[in-house]
């Protein structure tokens, strides 16, 4: 049971990287690095579980948040073109 579903993880992280290399525009491949960190959380569960250590789940949920906060990151940098550092800004109000 355990092999089939890493099997399953592990050819949807290969067609994941498909999209990642073909991806058409820079948002379908940012999308593809977030599934493909979404399969690799799923990959440390199932390897937790099949080992017996469930301390893996810990590394697997520190593992998903580091790879929400890039994802955000790298899309807010796409949208403004920087992180928006509070040092950065630059006021043109008229008031």
């Amino acid at each position: 049971m355990f092999i089939a579903g890493l099997a399953g993880v592990a050819v949807t992280m290969l067609l994941v990287l498909i999209r990642v290399l073909a991806g058409p525009t820079v948002y379908d491949r940012i999308l593809a690095i977030n599934l493909f960190g979404t399969k690799t959380v799923l990959l440390i569960a199932i390897l937790g579980f099949f080992t017996g250590r469930p301390e893996f789940l810990d590394l697997a949920l520190t593992y998903a948040l580091i790879n929400f906060i890039g994802t955000v990151a790298v899309l807010k940098f796409m949208q403004y073109g920087d992180l928006g550092w509070a040092g950065d800004k630059t006021d043109q109000s008229d008031v």
